[in-house]
């Protein structure tokens, strides 16, 4: 009887020991699986990357041949329809015609190179508009700024907020005006636009509205939460009798 004790013993020792180096053996196997799942989702997840960052690029681009020639078409046609300042015109499209064929390719420029684009393309634009029109600019750039000359900016980002200004302005009405401010302090830098658009103007940027979309477009995709754009629009009824 004692005999068959140890053996009962020793078969559940066996048991035992067996249990454990197949648990010991399974939890390994399963780690390793575990790891090797891990490093594809970051393969994965590391490739993901790369193709949404080539797929914003190619949006960019996409954005950026449909920017160009429309831009290229507004000032064309401020210096056409102002003869007596083509000598002018044509010193600031200059300016503007270099920063577009050889700045706007890059990735980044610096707030310095576009704040002088902005300036220049305003001046163009200002050729349109009566001499006794009421159009406020006011710059308060620190020059002395740490990265007034540093590669910050995408190129022609201020061109949707100019452009849109004088597009969509009621020159017809009375109190109308023009309002440009731009400010770099603290490295962060303002543009602030405001204007008196009349109603078909509205309605009719509503439909296209293209510049406005492009604009979003490359701030999310450039800046994702790093930036801020506030767009208010204010309604005046006037009341007949």
């Amino acid at each position: 009887m004692g005999g068959n004790y140890y053996m009962i013993d020793d078969y559940l020792i066996f048991i035992g020991v067996f249990a454990v180096f197949f648990f010991l053996a399974t939890s390994i196997y399963l780690f390793s699986q575990n790891q090797k799942l891990k490093q594809k989702n970051t393969q994965l997840s590391e490739t993901n990357k790369i193709i949404e960052q080539r797929l914003n690029e190619v949006r960019l681009e996409h954005i950026g041949t449909k920017l160009n020639p429309h831009l290229f078409k507004n000032i064309l046609n401020s210096v056409q329809s102002h003869a007596y300042q083509t000598y002018m015109s044509l010193d600031k499209l200059a300016n503007v015609l270099d920063y577009i064929l050889y700045e706007s390719n890059n990735k980044f420029v610096s707030p310095k190179e576009e704040l002088n684009f902005a300036l220049s393309l305003i001046e163009i634009n200002k050729i349109k508009i009566n001499p006794l029109f009421d159009f406020r600019i006011k710059s308060k750039v620190n020059k002395t700024d740490s990265v007034y000359e540093e590669k910050v900016f995408a190129p022609l980002i201020s061109v949707d907020l100019i452009e849109n200004a004088f597009k969509h302005t009621d020159f017809l009405a009375q109190d109308s005006f023009i309002s440009i401010y731009l400010e770099l302090e603290n490295r962060i830098f303002t543009m602030k636009v405001s204007n008196k658009a009349s109603l078909k103007n509205i309605l009719e940027k509503e439909k296209s509205g293209f510049g406005s979309q492009s604009l979003d477009q490359r701030l999310k995709m450039i800046y994702s939460t790093y930036y801020q754009l506030e767009k208010v629009r204010k309604t005046v009824y006037s009341r007949q009798n």
